[in-house]
């Protein structure tokens, strides 16, 4: 066994906390085939590996356009109750083998009325499938709690009757608000009313900034998007200065040690001293381009360089069908680029479960059982 996949088993045991996971992008590969024969739909794959290993495949193909492809297939087959609730029960069943303990799902139930089904009814139907794996969780012996995160979708222009469905929806599962699709030409501040009403009725918003696009759209998501947290977040190390320069204390004889200026931009500086919350999403941020301008592998990924700063970071897998990840094989990721120790991984789950939208009683609770079960 090697040290990585040792590492991995023994991560796969302890409580996580996943805030950045999209439900059309984490479906069981097997789930998508049966479901799709049912309606006709055809995919490119018809065995569950060979799926799974083109959807992969194109993720790390460079092409933003194959990456997205898989969403058209995913959607196609989550257009009917049935199929959305069986989806989230599986979903649920998933992060509990991963050992995750608690999870906000995000989704777009505007990609899902295509036969029919309301918003409500939509919303409905995947509280269904949640609650019924939470159940079935639960009946194992194991714990899980799951809330909706309702996503409007940028391009749709259609944020204020989002927002009012995630209010209807507030006291039976949904616990908070997010935009997501194409950040460039889509600022929060075209959706400022959806974001003031959501304030005026204290439902909190998470907005995805700083993957597509950069500063600009970080300072937008906090101006507009009253965001408490950023969306991957991580293009905000865009605004970080880095200057290198040599210790003029050392001493005779000896070599200079190089120093490393480091000047934070004035949203970069927001960020890290108000504690808004990253939830990044490292080999998808990878994957669609979000560190080009830091380099070409993971290595390259400026999340250690956010931590090391004192920024709030997270960990989450973004799509883990389309990426091809887990929670935990993106910890153990990080674990070995980084040298990271189990101490620092369960920072990452207390930043986590503390920026999440539950309750302060139930943060607290969560929090005690994440670091019992760590140290």
């Amino acid at each position: 066994m090697s040290k990585t996949s040792g590492l991995a088993a023994q991560l796969r045991q302890l409580p996580k906390v996943s805030l950045h996971d999209h439900l059309d992008g984490s479906l069981r590969p097997a789930t998508l085939i049966e479901l799709a024969a049912e309606i006709g739909h055809e995919l490119p794959e018809t065995e569950p590996e060979a799926l799974a290993e083109r959807f992969r495949a194109n993720a790390d193909s460079g092409s933003l356009e194959k990456y997205l492809e898989a969403f058209a297939h995913t959607t196609a087959v989550m257009q009917t109750a049935q199929n959305l609730q069986r989806v989230a029960r599986e979903y649920v069943e998933d992060l509990a083998a991963d050992g995750v303990v608690y999870a906000e799902v995000r989704w777009a139930p505007e990609q899902h009325t295509q036969q029919g089904l309301s918003l409500d009814e939509a919303v409905e139907a995947v509280q269904a499938g949640l609650e019924e794996g939470v159940a079935a969780v639960g009946a194992d012996g194991g714990i899980i709690a799951v809330g909706q995160l309702i996503s409007a979708m940028r391009q749709a222009d259609n944020a204020d009757e989002i927002a009012e469905l995630a209010l209807r929806h507030r006291d039976t599962g949904v616990i908070g608000f997010d935009i997501a699709g194409p950040e460039a030409g889509f600022p929060p501040s075209k959706f400022s009313a959806a974001f003031t009403k959501l304030a005026e009725e204290m439902l909190p918003a998470t907005v995805h900034a700083g993957e597509g696009d950069g500063i600009g759209s970080v300072r937008d998501a906090l101006v507009h998007g009253r965001a408490r947290r950023l969306g991957h977040g991580t293009r905000v190390a865009e605004d970080i200065t880095l200057t290198e320069g040599s210790d003029s204390r050392s001493k005779a004889g000896e070599a200079e040690e190089e120093l490393v200026e480091v000047e934070l931009g004035p949203v970069a500086r927001w960020v890290r001293d108000r504690q808004i919350h990253l939830e990044v999403s490292p080999t998808s941020n990878l994957q669609t381009g979000t560190i080009a301008n830091f380099g070409e592998t993971i290595a390259d990924h400026p999340f250690d360089m956010l931590y090391q700063l004192g920024f709030n970071v997270g960990v989450n897998t973004d799509n883990r069908l389309v990426s091809g990840v887990s929670l935990t094989g993106e910890l153990a990721l990080l674990a070995e680029t980084f040298d990271y120790s189990l101490a620092e991984l369960a920072d990452f789950q207390i930043n986590a479960i503390e920026a999440s939208f539950l309750g302060y009683e139930e943060r607290e609770a969560l929090s005690a059982h994440i670091l019992e079960a760590w140290q």
